[in-house]
């Protein structure tokens, strides 16, 4: 195993031990931040979702900025705004919440559709323009949006526009009854969520060595027939009797950078099928559209994804 994937593997084997029970959710997270794509996490209160970006954070030695969505937030108060100065009679430029590595943007689904825009726009370019004048974001900027799977009144849904601009929309659900009682013995040993500077967790990246992993990923090969399998997952989507949207250009792209990014972690430098099955539910779930009928029917999401993939033949 080489460094880098080394270094990855000591970030899963920690964050499997802070955020208990959630190892696929972890492993997806991953995946994103290798493939430098924004991440929105739905799931109900309480199953580790803020505490996950945190401890990530914090194991990669990254400037971490924590924001919390309301219906009152401006537009100002994520990207900044520039303040007159009278002792010095010129504006001063006060910088938002967004100028960061790892932003976490709790309950997006709250605030409005005006302030939405903004920090997608900047999540989409990668900078933010105040008073016409443009200012850089970080190389490593990563977005983590967290929205409540249960509450829906006083809420902003994020158009299926901005959404297609994340890389993954991942479900947290409830721990297992073996993982739950292990987060408990923590609790009774000693741990607690809200004082991480008590947990001992010691830095095992920098963000230097995140970004020449990503680099690392660029160089993991994919075959022909595996490009031509991806594509045809993907116009499949688009024809699917179940769906009146499919993947977009955007999708199939996102798709093969995540199916490359899986089997760097897995330590391999060519990508597989299964590398591609495995990253397509977190990849399309929130980017299809079910018909009207068939909500109506009761047709889930992760089923229509799984009949999918099996109904592409997959190549030797």
């Amino acid at each position: 195993m080489s460094e880098p994937n080394a270094i990855f593997d000591r970030l899963a084997q920690t964050l499997c031990k802070v955020v208990v029970g959630q190892s696929t959710l972890v492993q997806q997270m991953l995946v994103a931040l290798l493939s430098g794509g924004h991440v929105i996490v739905e799931g109900v209160p309480g199953t580790g979702k803020t505490l996950l970006v945190k401890v990530l954070a914090r194991l990669i030695q990254s400037d971490f900025r924590r924001i919390q969505l309301t219906p009152d937030i401006l537009p100002s108060d994520i990207l900044g705004t520039n303040i007159f100065d009278l002792n010095s009679r010129s504006f001063t430029l006060k910088k938002g919440p967004v100028f960061t590595e790892v932003l976490l943007a709790d309950e997006i689904n709250r605030t409005p559709p005006k302030t939405q825009a903004a920090l997608l726009e900047a999540m989409e370019e990668q900078q933010v323009t105040l008073d016409g004048e443009t200012l850089p974001l970080s190389e490593l900027f990563w977005v983590i949006a967290t929205q409540n799977s249960l509450e829906f009144e006083g809420t902003y849904p994020l158009p299926e526009a901005q959404l297609d601009r994340f890389l993954f929309k991942l479900v947290v659900d409830y721990p297992d009854s073996v993982a739950e009682k292990q987060m408990l013995l923590n609790s009774q040993a000693g741990f607690r969520a809200k004082r991480l500077d008590l947990a001992r967790l010691k830095p095992i990246a920098t963000v230097a060595q995140i970004l020449s992993a990503r680099k690392a990923v660029q160089a993991v090969e994919i075959e022909d027939k595996l490009l031509d399998y991806l594509l045809a997952l993907v116009q499949r989507t688009r024809q699917h009797p179940d769906l009146a949207l499919g993947a977009s250009p955007r999708a199939a792209v996102a798709w093969l950078q995540t199916s490359k990014a899986h089997a760097w972690l897995e330590g391999r430098n060519y990508a597989t099928p299964d590398d591609v099955k495995a990253v397509a539910p977190p990849l399309l779930r929130h980017r299809l559209i079910l018909k009207a009928e068939s909500q109506l029917d009761g047709v889930q999401m992760d089923a229509v994804i799984s009949s999918l993939l099996s109904q592409v033949p997959v190549p030797r």
